[in-house]
């Protein structure tokens, strides 16, 4: 191994040493040998001292400089405290001690090669230069990495939020090409990145990278794509833009705006109408009403709005009496009034309700204050129209007979009105109308009339060219007049014991054959289902040719039912509540202080739910008709009937008579055995003529013991 000169000499300065750091503290301890060992040692000590608390450059090199100095002075030391050369010689073993570790130490205290030429190069005769020899040169030199960012001419705010984005290590692959302030703000910013590859997408880059590289929340990052610009700036999937706003979010929680709380609050997953856009608000003063107008996102969806949801979202109270929701396609309309819109009445007038050219007249008023219509017929089937009315007991239907009756009449049309019990408002409606009965037996001889008169106009010529024709609406040539027939409590009737069955039935057939001989059906109950007396062909005729109106059946469930029963696409139905009435101060107050509530509703009797030919559902008030004064002012001055031919035709039937009077022997059930017992099988007839037996239609009798059904399915078995 070779050692450098120093090296050698140092350490055979050491060993010349050892001799005299063991001779000088026992010879002579207050001499000037031993004086001149411990001075270099102190001083040695110092400068060890100094470098190891300076910590500059260098200092490790001193300190082991230092070190034999500083040895030699506790060597001396300890020879000086020892008696003689001390035990076993120590002080002799401690200087060859100190002797060995300091040439042990002795190269490490070297840098380098000290005084000490170089060996000498053997002149190499000159490589001429050639372009293969640079070209061999550059393949074996190693690449020079390219800059992150070249020289882009980048702001001083750009390059520092490229360190933050270096620091974190590129999150995602990307590199950060431009940062943009937000005005007005101290933190916000937004950021473009592309992929570090060129060619490749950015797959794996989150919020929360973003936001932990500029030390901010998840929350107030937000990631979106790029699009091409005309400027020529790429846009795809390898680009992205991240707008991180500390100070706006901090801002929109503590004061949004009216569109950032509606996004926030109602067009989220969890709001009143998710994945919708607020496209204004409109206030209308003098109405007292303001509009909150807004679309889905996506125009192929259709808006879901929960009105309760959506009024806690905006921060005003929910009230089903004062707000309401209009949805035409992917677009919506929120009206929220100051007071509930349908609370007040509209008086009828004839003017209102006469029908215009195509059969239309107005028949009440919606939340937005627009008139609504219904129809005596339909003009773009130049056929009449049949009718649905529903609601539960002191709901408005009996206000509304009176309406749509008045309405059949100024139209030059003729009404009859059957129920099941005797009221005096139907009593009253019957002065004006051509024809008025209160049982069920009364209701199944209207409907066999009105069957019958199917037959004969069938029959009756036209005067222009001696033929029959279908009835046309508001053909001057037709010889008879459209006859709407009203049937209330529809589905009672046709549960009756005597007289249900054959309700049902020609109810039925009236629905499918009299819009050709201009008769109109329009019952009018509690419920449009099956198992009430609405059969499914029933439905489907009433559905298609008439405008549903549905009053308050008892609770917003049991409306939304009915109105979707009568709708061949339900959308979101309005909600009818059991009365308008405006909350007034905290419920929760109230009832600390032992208050009671207040008791400022407003019945909603009259109002309904219509349902229009597109199959939307519209809330309205319909007309309000006084009964208790006179209702002259609305019916035309002379009834209208039946013209004589009419009248003949079924006079000759045996079907024009006072319904009234009790049922005629044979008329709906056989007549009883000659010898007058009346123990002979009962056989239901009717339909059409007198007398005339539907076969195979039994007489419900009741059983009461087993006797009496085994009797009863004995008569079964042929």
């Amino acid at each position: 191994m070779f050692l450098p000169r120093s090296v050698v000499l140092e350490r055979l300065a050491y060993t010349l040493a050892a001799p005299a750091l063991a001779l000088a503290p026992n010879l002579s301890p207050d001499g000037l040998a031993n004086i001149a060992v411990l001075l270099p040692g102190v001083v040695g000590a110092g400068n060890m001292i100094h470098a190891a608390t300076s910590r500059v450059p260098g200092s490790g090199q001193r300190i082991i400089r230092s070190l034999p100095f500083a040895l030699a002075a506790g060597v001396d030391i300890a020879a000086v405290w020892t008696p003689g050369y001390g035990p076993m010689q120590t002080d002799v073993l401690l200087a060859g001690g100190w002797a060995l570790l300091c040439g042990v130490l002795a190269p490490l205290s070297r840098t380098g090669r000290r005084g000490h030429r170089p060996a000498a190069v053997t002149q190499l005769p000159a490589v001429p230069v050639t372009p293969a020899l640079v070209a061999a040169l550059s393949a074996r030199a190693e690449p020079v990495k390219e800059p992150l960012h070249p020289k882009d001419g980048a702001t001083l705010y750009t390059r520092s939020a490229r360190d933050l984005w270096e620091r974190a290590g590129l999150p995602g692959g990307t590199l950060l090409v431009k940062a943009i302030p937000h005005p007005d703000t101290q933190r916000d910013l937004t950021i473009l990145l592309r992929s570090k590859d060129p060619g490749r997408p950015i797959r794996s880059l989150s919020a929360a990278d973003v936001a932990a590289a500029f030390a901010v929340f998840e929350q107030e990052v937000v990631l979106a794509p790029v699009e091409q610009q005309k400027d020529g700036r790429q846009g795809g999937p390898g680009w992205l833009q991240a707008h991180i706003a500390p100070d706006a979010t901090a801002r929109r929680t503590k004061t949004p705006t009216l569109e950032e709380r509606w996004a926030d609050k109602v067009a989220g997953p969890k709001g009143g109408a998710p994945g919708t856009e607020l496209v204004g608000r409109i206030r209308d003063e003098e109405r007292g009403v303001t509009f909150y107008r807004g679309r889905m996102a996506d125009e192929t969806e259709v808006p879901r709005i929960d009105l309760a949801k959506v009024a806690r979202g905006l921060g005003i109270p929910a009230d089903d009496s004062c707000q309401f929701v209009i949805v035409d396609g992917h677009e919506f309309l929120i009206s929220v009034f100051d007071t509930p819109p349908l609370s007040q009445t509209f008086p009828a007038t004839r003017e209102l309700l006469t029908p215009d050219a195509k059969g239309m007249y107005v028949c009440g008023y919606a939340t937005t204050g627009q008139p609504v219509k219904n129809m005596i017929y339909q003009h773009d089937k130049n056929a009449p129209c049949h009718g649905l009315i529903l609601g539960v007991s002191r709901s408005g239907k009996t206000q509304y007979f009176a309406l749509a009756m008045a309405a059949q009449s100024l139209g030059g049309g003729v009404s009859w009105l059957s129920t099941v019990r005797k009221d005096e408002k139907t009593s009253t409606l019957g002065r004006y109308i051509d024809r008025q009965g209160s049982n069920a037996l009364w209701m199944a001889r209207s409907l066999r009339a009105a069957k019958a008169l199917c037959e004969i106009r069938a029959e009756m010529p036209w005067p222009h060219d001696g033929q029959p024709h279908d009835f046309k609406p508001g053909d001057p040539r037709c010889p008879y007049a459209p006859l709407a027939v009203f049937a209330d409590e529809f589905m009672t009737a046709s549960k009756d014991e005597e007289y249900g069955d054959f309700i049902q039935t020609d109810a039925d057939d009236l629905t499918v054959t009299g819009l050709k001989y201009g008769i109109g059906f329009i019952p009018a109950g509690q419920s449009p289902f099956a198992h009430d007396g609405f059969s499914s062909g029933m439905k489907a005729n009433l559905r298609q040719n008439s405008r549903a109106v549905v009053f308050n059946m008892g609770n917003p469930s049991s409306t939304r039912k009915a109105v979707e029963g009568a709708m061949e696409n339900p959308h979101d139905v309005p909600t009818i509540p059991a009365r308008y009435s405006q909350q007034e101060g905290s419920v929760i107050e109230r009832a600390m202080r032992g208050e009671a509530d207040p008791e400022n509703g407003v019945s909603t009797g009259g109002v309904a739910v219509i349902v229009l030919d597109n199959g939307r559902a519209v809330l309205m008030r319909s007309l309000y008709a006084d009964f208790d004064t006179d209702l002259e002012s609305i019916f035309p001055d002379e009834v209208v009937r039946l013209t004589d031919h009419e009248i003949s035709e079924l006079d000759k039937r045996g079907l024009w008579f006072d319904w009234n009077e009790p049922e005629r022997p044979g008329e709906f059930h056989p007549a009883p055995d000659d010898d007058g017992d009346g123990e002979g099988p009962h056989r239901r007839g009717g339909g059409g003529k007198p007398g005339g037996g539907k076969p195979g239609r039994t007489r419900r009798e009741e059983v009461t013991s087993a006797r009496q059904a085994l009797e009863a399915i004995k008569t079964l078995v042929p």
